[in-house]
């Protein structure tokens, strides 16, 4: 199982950056909407969640005294290095953490703002929102590029054609 979260995180993690890949720096830290979020923004909160709840996964509350979560939602990443390290930094405790995990730990419990869950319970919430979070940045990257978009899945009208040959996705029991 846990072999199987790391390969759903990390396929989340791949469609960001394929996404992010394929906009201009401008892009990147331009909000759509008055009160919305830039994909600079949002990689700041993702990166910022990520630190927080899988610093000490097992042992303190996943929301640390530390995090100041309303401040990842400020425009401070104005550069695509400084918005990819940020990225990176969450993504490196993430599988630091998912690397010292076995199965045997998916019944233990940990603490989220003061709330108990098993990890099995803790890793897919946490799954969810970073999913949650990439849909938003690939749309916001396909609406930036508009004709210029190259998909990240199978591209509207070639469902046949993928279908006679998928090579896009693997599970994770298949031999790569």
């Amino acid at each position: 199982m846990i072999a199987a979260v790391r390969t759903e995180f990390l396929r989340y993690k791949a469609l960001a950056e394929g996404a992010i890949g394929q906009m201009s720096d401008a892009d990147l830290t331009t909000a759509p909407g008055d009160d919305g979020n830039s994909v600079a923004v949002i990689c700041q909160h993702v990166a910022g969640n990520l630190v927080s709840r899988f610093t000490d996964f097992l042992s303190t509350d996943g929301e640390k005294p530390w995090r100041d979560r309303d401040t990842e939602f400020a425009q401070t990443l104005v550069t695509r290095d400084a918005i990819l390290q940020r990225w990176s930094e969450g993504w490196q405790v993430l599988r630091h953490t998912l690397d010292g995990l076995t199965d045997a730990d998916l019944t233990r419990t940990v603490t989220i703002r003061q709330h108990l869950l098993s990890v099995t319970e803790a890793l897919l919430r946490s799954l969810a929102h970073v999913s949650y979070h990439v849909g938003q940045i690939v749309l916001i990257a396909k609406t930036a590029r508009g004709s210029a978009w190259v998909s990240l899945s199978i591209p509207r009208g070639q469902s046949a054609a993928y279908n006679a040959a998928p090579n896009r996705e693997k599970s994770p029991n298949t031999t790569r």
